[in-house]
């Protein structure tokens, strides 16, 4: 069985990142549509999936700068208490609206600050 999973979710203007990892190593690396778009249930069926694919409950982070980014994916209720079930378990992190963001165009893109928050919750 691998290390304990940790699904980052990062819902932002026209695009939903996602970054799956166990330990150090990368499972899942995706830029999906915007969440505004999504059936209610994708954001919940996707990491069921992923659960029951690896075999294991799921920690997962939804990063939201505001409350709009998150509650689109309804992984959260209007309170800001994330969802849990018995294929994941759902905690939120607020972005920084300061930071610095850095844009590239090769291949998915930069997954830096997704990696950065799999290392808080590690030393958690």
């Amino acid at each position: 069985m691998l290390e304990k999973i940790l699904v980052t979710i990062a819902p932002e203007r026209g695009r939903v990142r996602i970054l799956a990892r166990a330990g150090a190593q990368d499972l899942l690396k995706a830029v999906l549509g915007p969440a505004e778009s999504t059936h209610p249930r994708a954001a919940a069926t996707l990491l069921e999936g992923l659960s029951l694919w690896h075999q294991q409950a799921l920690s997962v982070v939804l990063v939201a700068g505001d409350s709009s980014d998150g509650s689109a994916l309804r992984l959260c209720d209007g309170l800001g208490f994330g969802q849990r079930s018995v294929h994941f378990e759902v905690g939120i992190a607020i972005r920084d609206s300061h930071a610095r963001r850095r844009r590239t165009l090769s291949g998915l893109g930069d997954f830096r600050d997704l990696r950065q928050l799999t290392f808080w919750e590690a030393d958690r």
